[in-house]
């Protein structure tokens, strides 16, 4: 993997606390800044092509959108027919319309999961403790 120099203009608090960052893993700064960088803006090749901008667009926003997203949930009427055509599914065949309603439940449940995720782990970065303590 190749590398390249780049020079920021940081304010002093963001510093410091990029230094004690470092200091508290007793990493060098530039490996703190880096993994924060990294995962700021994570490699979202592997999310589904759909939601790639949408899970990098979140980078910015505010913590108060991202603790919409991380406390978000599928409505309930959502998770009893998920649960209902799982269940039916290991009962018998499902019909084609059941099928693809159960595929598209699947689809929003997995997408609601990788924006949750996302969200929490923004949170974590912006705030440098634990999140699910606070929940």
């Amino acid at each position: 993997m190749s590398t390249q120099s780049v020079t920021l203009q940081l304010s002093d608090g963001l510093l410091q606390r990029a230094r004690v960052a470092a200091a508290t893993l007793q990493r060098p700064l530039e490996d703190v800044l880096t993994a924060t960088l990294a995962a700021a803006l994570p490699e979202v090749q592997d999310a589904p092509v759909d939601m790639r901008a949408e899970l990098a667009r979140m980078t910015w926003l505010s913590d108060e959108d991202l603790w919409i997203i991380a406390r978000g949930a599928m409505s309930g009427g959502d998770q009893e027919q998920l649960r209902y055509l799982s269940e039916l599914q290991s009962q018998r065949a499902l019909t084609d319309d059941e099928a693809a309603q159960l595929d598209a439940l699947r689809r929003a449940y997995g997408q609601a999961t990788l924006r949750k995720a996302r969200a929490f782990a923004l949170l974590s970065l912006r705030g440098g403790r634990p999140l699910l303590a606070e929940n």
